[in-house]
């Protein structure tokens, strides 16, 4: 291959990012810069939170640079290399971009993988990479679940929501996910052993913060949050005493001109509860032993993690607007190779 096709940012989306934000271009593929490498992305991990790296605001990464590609999270193999740590042919995970080929110089958040352990590459962008992970280390480090809690998790037919009432689940929690839909509500029970769920679609605040609070008569211990917005609203209102808050992503709000915020604050002060804003990042030396444990639950069958895999570059944009409109069943992967 000579040719590199890169999907680029040209300009910084207001509301709902739109195709003329992008642009797709065929490059050279580059030469492995001095102590770097070339690595051949195979697939590209479609998440949230790439739509906040496409804004200027404030954030816990710097806003990719207008001109450069979509920044993603990647697997692939090296097919050029200046660095005697990673000679051709090792198959890596980094914090790359939308591209077919990426030269970089190896960062903390580039490590070596071993394919040959897993039925696909895609593996780890998914079960053994920040999907699974996240889920693993939100629950077992920060929320804690003991044997008869209540969690409650937003968006929890999504990548994330789906791994933690499962995780909630292997510790005894009882379970309650919130998502959009029949169809996915099915899911929740059928497909990752939910004991509860609940459609939020074409109910008011009020109507969901009654629904929450016939499932969790007791309040919700740990709220695991991934929407924000009105569904969080309702969620506050039916803490129990002493609740954990993990708050793992707002993605009702991340294409909103104007933001909605909590409005209802006081409620986590009411029932002296702890909010905790989770990044994997923070975790990327101890993904060894989480990917370790996520391996051994999914071989006992305990643990189900689906992907949802669009193919090709070209379909970058569609592929990356279905975190917004629900339209995946899995964690939402780009194939590029």
């Amino acid at each position: 291959m000579t040719v590199n096709r890169r999907f680029l940012l040209r300009r910084r989306p207001v509301g709902d990012p739109v195709p003329d934000d992008f642009e797709l271009v065929s490059e050279p593929v580059p030469g492995a810069p001095a102590g770097g490498l070339v690595v051949r992305n195979h697939f590209a991990s479609l998440d949230p939170a790439q739509r906040g790296w496409m804004s200027d605001e404030p954030n816990y990464m710097p806003p990719i640079p207008l001109g450069a590609p979509v920044r993603a999270t990647t697997v692939g193999e090296v097919v050029a290399s200046d660095n005697p740590e990673f000679p051709v042919g090792t198959w890596v995970i980094g914090l790359n971009g939308i591209e077919e080929y990426s030269a970089i110089l190896p960062e903390f958040f580039t490590q070596k993988v071993d394919v040959t352990a897993v039925s696909s590459p895609s593996k780890f962008l998914s079960a053994m990479g920040a999907v699974g992970l996240t889920a693993y280390f939100a629950m077992t480090d920060i929320a804690k679940p003991k044997a008869g809690e209540t969690l409650c998790v937003s968006g929890a037919a999504g990548a994330v929501g789906s791994v933690v009432g499962q995780i909630g689940k292997i510790h005894g929690c009882r379970t309650i996910g919130i998502a959009g839909g029949l169809e996915k509500c099915r899911r929740l029970v059928d497909d990752y052993g939910y004991d509860v769920a609940i459609d939020y679609r074409g109910k008011s605040e009020e109507q969901l913060r009654e629904e929450i609070a016939r499932a969790a008569p007791d309040g919700i211990n740990i709220l695991f949050e991934n929407v924000g917005g009105t569904v969080m609203e309702a969620e506050v209102f039916n803490l129990a005493r002493k609740a954990r808050v993990i708050l793992c992503g707002l993605i009702s709000e991340y294409n909103a001109v104007e933001p909605h915020g909590l409005k209802n604050l006081w409620q986590i002060l009411v029932h002296e509860a702890t909010m905790h804003g989770f990044l994997i990042m923070d975790y990327v030396a101890r993904f060894p032993e989480g990917g370790a444990q996520v391996a051994q639950w999914i071989a006992e069958g305990k643990l189900r993690i689906d992907e949802h895999v669009q193919e090709g570059i070209e379909n970058a944009y569609p592929a990356f607007m279905r975190l917004f409109t629900g339209a995946n069943t899995g964690k939402l992967l780009l194939k590029l190779a």
